[in-house]
């Protein structure tokens, strides 16, 4: 995949998946603009990325309007803007803290449109938004009732903007259970044992890698017949 020329913009692109899709769209030949909230984590994903003189950082929350609309007045001129960027939360329904409600909706489905609304104008013809939703949309867990709303959420604002948008393309990639760093936040030193048990249960016999998502987004990107679609890269997880 020869991405010469093609410049990204990624939210939350300083760790994890859009990390990920980082290093792949730099190997490609794009440059590429990594936006996060945490200055130190933007650091890290440069030194990560070998200093590469394709990556420049912005630091930015997605949920702040004023924050993106810099972000692209700064970055014009672009052909890809990815979103992987979320602010979780796992509690149950009965005890579930309204602010951190709040910000999950804000982070994941606010923020998808914030970056609509800021970076359609910025877009090159041919450009794309790809988002990031996730299995729970699909197969939802108990303690994650509001990220199985926005990610179920964000497969219907995708379609809406592929027509709003149009020509521009807008689509959505689920990932299933990925091995990211945001696991040793939710189960901690239990991470490799479920990690082993969920893979034992999906039919491609592992969990997946963040190299998988990336080449995902990066299909999307460059499919010019894809648009208002969601990808479900998830191992089969939806059938177990």
């Amino acid at each position: 995949m020869d991405l010469t020329r093609q410049r990204f913009v990624i939210f939350g692109g300083s760790s994890g998946i859009g990390l990920g899709v980082a290093r792949a769209a730099i190997a490609a030949g794009a440059s590429v603009v990594i936006v996060g909230r945490s200055r130190e984590k933007l650091a890290a994903a440069i030194l990560a990325l070998g200093n590469s003189p394709s990556v420049v950082t912005s630091a930015a929350n997605i949920a702040s309007e004023t924050d993106v609309k810099r972000v692209f007045a700064e970055n014009s001129g672009l052909d890809h803007i990815v979103v992987t960027a979320v602010d979780a939360a796992y509690q149950a329904v009965r005890d579930f803290d309204v602010d951190a409600a709040r910000r999950v909706i804000d982070s994941k489905l606010l923020g998808a449109l914030l970056v609509a609304k800021h970076g359609a104008p910025h877009l090159r013809s041919g450009g794309s938004f790809t988002f990031t939703s996730g299995v729970a949309a699909d197969r939802p867990a108990p303690g994650g009732s509001m990220i199985a709303a926005v990610n179920g959420a964000l497969a219907s604002f995708v379609r809406a903007l592929a027509l709003e948008l149009a020509p521009l393309r807008a689509n959505v990639v689920s990932p299933g259970w990925v091995d990211t760093p945001v696991w040793d936040t939710i189960v901690g030193a239990n991470k490799t044992a479920v990690q082993t048990q969920m893979a034992q249960r999906l039919p491609v016999r592992r969990i997946g890698r963040v190299e998988d998502i990336a080449e995902a987004v990066l299909f999307l990107t460059q499919s010019p017949f894809t648009t208002g679609s969601v990808l479900h890269i998830d191992g089969g997880h939806r059938l177990v």
